[in-house]
């Protein structure tokens, strides 16, 4: 009895071939080319990164998170967040927002980071007697005309 013969196409390698420790050639023809990682200035990033953010203009807490400003530190950029809530945006869109900037500024060496502004929390003045205490913080003869006028700040 005859095997019968199997078709295999030039891309297909010989399960005989890979046992001997022979590659293909179909198989080292895909493997990528390195190119080397153009340097880009801040003007082309900022042209790349308001395109994307262009994209995601339908979304708009990421637009807004993506229109904030940034930091370039060497190939690493630094996105100034507001809460820990765009922080997970930022960890959700993080890997197609690198993969775009690389393809457009043609370097691999890109990455994307965040991070979150501590702001200080201002105290808010709500009543009569708090905004008697602020303003005497800052003019402390109000105090004492206070005083000698007998006035009540709890009115």
């Amino acid at each position: 009895m005859r095997e019968p013969k199997i078709k295999t196409t030039p891309r297909t390698p010989q399960l005989a071939s890979l046992l001997k420790g022979g590659a293909s050639t179909a198989t080292s023809e895909s493997q990528p080319v390195e190119t080397p990682d153009e340097p880009f200035t801040e003007e082309q990033l900022r042209g790349a990164w308001d395109a994307f953010a262009e994209q995601r203009r339908k979304f708009q807490a990421e637009y807004q998170m993506l229109t904030q400003p940034y930091i370039l530190d060497g190939s690493t950029i630094v996105v100034q967040l507001l809460s820990p809530v765009q922080e997970t945006m930022l960890n959700n869109i993080k890997v197609e927002l690198s993969s775009f900037l690389r393809e457009k500024l043609r370097n691999s060496t890109i990455q994307v980071t965040g991070r979150i502004q501590v702001t200080e929390d201002k105290r808010v003045i709500y009543t009569d007697r708090e905004k008697f205490d602020f303003l005497a913080e800052k003019n402390p003869v109000l105090r004492e005309l206070k005083d000698r006028l007998g006035l009540d700040t709890d009115y």
